[in-house]
Order: structure tokens, then C-alpha cells, then sequence
């Protein structure tokens, strides 16, 4: 009874902090403006199931892909177990789920082999990052949290997956005993053959067997509440942000509704514009941003492909479209926790643009949606770095000499170039 008391206490309040964490994250995303992604649901819905669920988008780099395929499912198909141990833990049951014969002894051999397949996935994946040391996992954005982050969270399921290996193996070691309260249930096709790295007492075997429960049941819930401060946090946010991802065609542009009502009241005198939300021209700081775009930042896995295939950092430039995403996200926390200390209204004298991502970084962008295309969760760092520069060129004025020189031209010329309209076929008549 003291061990169920216990285990309800823990998993009460690991799920209290959670719940916590969650309702910040969402208050710093709804410091952002608003965005109608209502439209086409079933599309939305299809490319949730195609992009988070089936990971098609990383299958353009075939084995990282297939290692992480493995890994995901095999955690989150072993957590299906989970359930199973939370009845176990509030009721004292052993094995409640035994009952329904083969069908149980299929599902705990198919967790073993998922356990061994995550296991393997998580150590390739650490001796990428610590052995081989891949560029992409680099960068200046990459400093010691971040590369921990994915040490920690890698390291993490290599322990869980031990844990669950070595419960089992001590189980069927105790159900072979006949010890009490071990019924015989489960296949134990991997952890069968770590039964004789155990000892033969049977005390021994069941403190091998509970503590690698508790451990795991309690290592899933530190895992739950490590997931709103890690890049993990995109095994939650993967299937809402890929539900309202952008459908238009990644280079068309949106526009502000002010300067299109403006532009149709210039063109035409009988037009009434329609009502425009008051705000500045573009973004200064997080609030500016739609939720589409923090969500954005939040969802971030910190994979690098993005910045792999920008050719602004490619050749040396300053750009990197992960550090948009991951500064977007740190000033996000930053506004949180002065709205946690102070308040609605405080002013920290900071901003997203300079504070955070500097104008060199903005105007070094193509804007060929490289990074975009790349990303295996369609987020859309593009979107950021297009608002950041209408800030810069509609409400400051302050923009690159060719660009201020592109616009002149198009004010006078109707055209980027230099040439007075009149002039644009001399080309031909030169030929």
C-alpha cells in the first residue's frame, strides 16, 4: 500500500508540473498575432499524417531517417506499456494485461525488438554527434546546451530501453522460479538472453525487477517534463505544426491588409476599405510574429538540415535559418519570464531584431525557401526573416543600399532596373 501511495503521490504531481510547463508555452505562443489556418482541414489533416506521422520529408537523407523511424516508434509503441504499469502501480497488480494470452506475449516480444532497435538508433545516433562529429550538427548557434540537450535526451532512452530489457529478463528469471506474484506471461525473445548476466537468488532478482520498473515509470515522467525545456518537444508539437503549416506555394508572399486597402483607395475612389488591425509594419519583437511562427520556433527539432542547404551559409555567410528559429524561441522564453515577473506591459528595452538576429543575418537571405523545403516538419523560417525586413525597410527606413536602389527604381522605373520604361525594348532594336 505504501508503494502505491507512493507511485499515485509521483505520478500526480509529474503530471501537475507538466500541465504547468504546458500552459506557459502556450501563453508565450498566444503573445503572437493572430493567423486563420482553418482552411482546407482534410489537406491539413493529410499533411499532418504524411509529414510528423509517416516522416516522409526525411527520407531525402535514407539512413538518419530510417534510424529515426525506428526510434520513434519504438518509444512511443513501448509507452503504450506505460498504461500498463500506471494500473499496475495504483492497484499493486503484476502484470495486469497478461489475461489476454498470445495476444500479450506478441505485444511484449514486438516491445523488446522495438527496445533493441531504439537502442541501437540512439547509440548511432551519439557517436554521429561525439565521433563523427557531423557539420551540420555544428555551428555558432550550437553552443554547449543545445549539444547536451541531444546527448541528454539520447542517453536517456539508451538508459530506458536497459531498464526495460533488464525488468524483463528478471521477470521471466522469476516466473521460471515460480516465485509469487510472477505469473507466467510475455515473450522474452532479447531479454532472454541477458537472463544469465543475473544473479540465481530470488531476492536479488526482484529488487533487479522493481527497481527497473520504478526506474522506468519514473524515468518516462522526468522524460515528460524534460520535453517543454528540450528540442525533443517536437515529438508533441511535430502534429500540430504540420496540421497549420503554410498550404499556399512557398514563394508567394503574404500581404499586409493596411497597404492593400491603401493601394485600392489609391486606384480606385469608390473603394471602402475594409477594417485592418492598427499595428506596426512588420516585426520588431515576438508579439509582432503570428502563433504560426512561435509554434514555429517551439517545434524545432535544431536538426541543422535547414542550414545544410541555405546557400547564404553555405558560402560563408553569416545566415543560419536554425539560429532564426532558435533565437525566436529563446526571446520568446525571455518575454515569458518577464510577463511571469512583472507582468502584462513590461518593456526590457529588447528586441527580436538586434537584441537577438542581427540585420546581417536578415538582408544575407535569398529567400529561396531552401530551408523550408528542408525542414522534416514544415517550419517556415523564411516567414520570420520576410517579417523582420519589412520592419526594417516600412517602419525604419533602413535597409542595404542595393535594396533602397531596387526600390527607387521600382517607385520611378516600374521596374528594378535603372532604365526609364521608355527604353526597356532598346535591347531589340540594338539586335
Amino acid at each position: 500500500m505504501v508503494a502505491q501511495i507512493i507511485f499515485i503521490a509521483i505520478t500526480l504531481a509529474a503530471i501537475a508540473l507538466f500541465s504547468y510547463n504546458i500552459k506557459k508555452v502556450i501563453r508565450n505562443i498566444q503573445l503572437g498575432k493572430s493567423a486563420d489556418r482553418s482552411d482546407q482541414p482534410q489537406k491539413r489533416f493529410m499533411t499532418m499524417l504524411k509529414v510528423a506521422l509517416g516522416q516522409t520529408k526525411m527520407f531525402f537523407r535514407p539512413i538518419p531517417a530510417f534510424l529515426h523511424l525506428i526510434v520513434y516508434l519504438g518509444f512511443v509503441i513501448i509507452n503504450i506499456e506505460v498504461l500498463e504499469i500506471l494500473i499496475d502501480g495504483i492497484f499493486g497488480s503484476h502484470r495486469i494485461f497478461s489475461g489476454v494470452g498470445f495476444i500479450y506475449d506478441f505485444l511484449i516480444g514486438s516491445f523488446e525488438i522495438l527496445a533493441l532497435g531504439v537502442w541501437v538508433g540512439c547509440a548511432v545516433f551519439l557517436i554521429r554527434r561525439n565521433i563523427l562529429k557531423l557539420k551540420r550538427f555544428s555551428g555558432v548557434e550550437m553552443t554547449k546546451w543545445p549539444r547536451s540537450d541531444a546527448n541528454y535526451i539520447l542517453i536517456s532512452e539508451i538508459l530506458l530501453m536497459t531498464a526495460f530489457l533488464l525488468m524483463n529478463a528478471a521477470d521471466a528469471k522469476l516466473q521460471v522460479l515460480g516465485s509469487q506474484h510472477y505469473t507466467n506471461a510475455g515473450a522474452f525473445p532479447v531479454s532472454q538472453h541477458l537472463q544469465n548476466l543475473l544473479p540465481n537468488s530470488e531476492a536479488a532478482l526482484v529488487a533487479i525487477e522493481r527497481g527497473c520498473w520504478w526506474f522506468h515509470i519514473i524515468g518516462i515522467l522526468i522524460f515528460l517534463n524534460y520535453l517543454p525545456y528540450s528540442k525533443h518537444f517536437h515529438i508533441l508539437f511535430a502534429f500540430p505544426n504540420t496540421y497549420f503549416s503554410n498550404l499556399e506555394p512557398k514563394g508567394e508572399f503574404t500581404n499586409m491588409k493596411s497597404v492593400t486597402n491603401e493601394v485600392k483607395a489609391m486606384l480606385d475612389s469608390s473603394f471602402t476599405p475594409e477594417e485592418a488591425e492598427p499595428g506596426r509594419f512588420g516585426a520588431k519583437d515576438v508579439n509582432d510574429l503570428t502563433w504560426v511562427n512561435l509554434m514555429n520556433a517551439y517545434t524545432c527539432t535544431e536538426c541543422g538540415r535547414c542550414t545544410s542547404v541555405c546557400p547564404a551559409n553555405i558560402t560563408g555567410k553569416l545566415l543560419s535559418p536554425r539560429k532564426i528559429m532558435m533565437d525566436t524561441r529563446d526571446r520568446m522564453e525571455e518575454v515569458g519570464k518577464n510577463i511571469d515577473k512583472t507582468g502584462n506591459g513590461f518593456d526590457d528595452g529588447k528586441s527580436l531584431i538586434d537584441n537577438y538576429i542581427s540585420r546581417e543575418e536578415i538582408w544575407a537571405c535569398t529567400s529561396c525557401n531552401a530551408c523550408t523545403e528542408a525542414c522534416p516538419i514544415n517550419i517556415d523560417p523564411l516567414a520570420i526573416i520576410t517579417e523582420l525586413r519589412r520592419y526594417a525597410v516600412m517602419e525604419e527606413s533602413q535597409s542595404p543600399a542595393s535594396i533602397n536602389a531596387m526600390l527607387g527604381n521600382i517607385e520611378n522605373n516600374g521596374a528594378p532596373w535603372k532604365y526609364s520604361p521608355a527604353d526597356r525594348f532598346n535591347w531589340a532594336k540594338e539586335s
